[in-house]
């Protein structure tokens, strides 16, 4: 009992620890490509202290209000059914059907906040965000039939369990990893589909009428949501790992190929970002689950 409690603590803590540093690589990576200084690593963490350590929000209602703690809740509860080294809290029989819907609470969480302000920012970004998981949601599912049908189990401590001594599912599903990781790349909202918050057309989107506490709680959320993309997709297809710091590789490389392609490629339009994930991600792990099906 007190070491689940520990864990239900220390597993929000640590994936924010995670999350936060990678968002500060980020954007050191970032401005050293475009040949700046950029600003310092910890500047996400201050950025968050700053915003709580504010005394008053602007409030356009009670679903606005808990629009951002919805989201947040929606994270940490998909914290806890994501397995790492040593330490597994919810993790069960079908706990990655379970997964696929808890995900979707807090896009419908924000969804409602941002609604709630009734800017049209908002209310754009909002139909944008939806739309696009409308659009790599398809892909996604079918890779996720193609992983339990090759390891017959809906268990995602099994399936890394199953990669054990270097048999990733990468090697063994190689298509299905590859849409794996654009589908993970779409959901983390970096370019080109970074079409839900675009600064220069809608102002942030949903964010546009946050400040304050509230916004503070969804920088703290997008630091979750980073370590949960992550963190699923080495699961998934990199075999977890034997310790947290293997763990921590594994993720900060799959993040790198992420930031590189971020500062390279220019944004969608929504209608072009849905189209490319129902034309050849979703060709794609219909052949790797063909594959699966014909190959046992």
């Amino acid at each position: 009992m007190v070491k689940n409690i520990l864990i239900a603590i220390g597993l929000p803590l640590l994936a924010f620890g995670i999350g936060i540093s990678f968002m500060g690589f980020k954007r050191k990576i970032g401005a050293r490509i475009q040949r700046r200084y950029g600003p310092p690593f910890h500047q996400p963490l201050l950025d968050i202290i700053k915003l709580l350590s504010k005394k008053s929000d602007i409030s356009h209602g009670i679903i606005y209000d808990l629009g951002p703690m919805i989201a947040l809740g929606a994270s940490i509860l998909t914290i806890f059914f994501i397995p790492i080294p040593g330490l597994k809290l919810l993790t069960g029989s079908a706990d990655v059907i379970a997964l696929l819907y808890i995900m979707v609470i807090g896009s419908l969480g924000m969804g409602l906040g941002a609604g709630e302000s009734a800017n049209p920012n908002s209310s754009i970004g909002i139909a944008r965000a939806l739309t696009l998981m409308f659009g790599y949601d398809l892909p996604f599912v079918i890779v996720i039939i193609s992983v339990l049908l090759k390891y017959h189990t809906t268990n995602l401590y099994a399936i890394t369990q199953a990669q054990a001594g270097g048999h990733w599912a990468m090697w063994v599903l190689p298509l299905s990893a590859i849409v794996g990781f654009i589908v993970i790349y779409g959901a983390m909202g970096e370019h080109p589909f970074d079409v839900v918050t675009a600064p220069h057309e809608v102002a942030t989107g949903p964010m546009a009428e946050y400040g304050g506490k509230h916004l503070g709680l969804l920088f703290i959320d997008h630091a979750f949501h980073v370590y949960i993309e992550l963190a699923l997709f080495v699961d998934l297809f990199m075999g977890g790992a034997s310790n947290i710091g293997w763990f921590y590789v594994k993720m900060f490389v799959l993040f790198l190929i992420i930031v590189f392609f971020d500062e390279v490629l220019p944004r969608f339009r929504i209608d072009d970002a849905v189209r490319f994930y129902w034309r050849w991600p979703t060709i794609i792990a219909l052949t790797s689950l063909i594959i699966v099906l014909i190959g046992g």
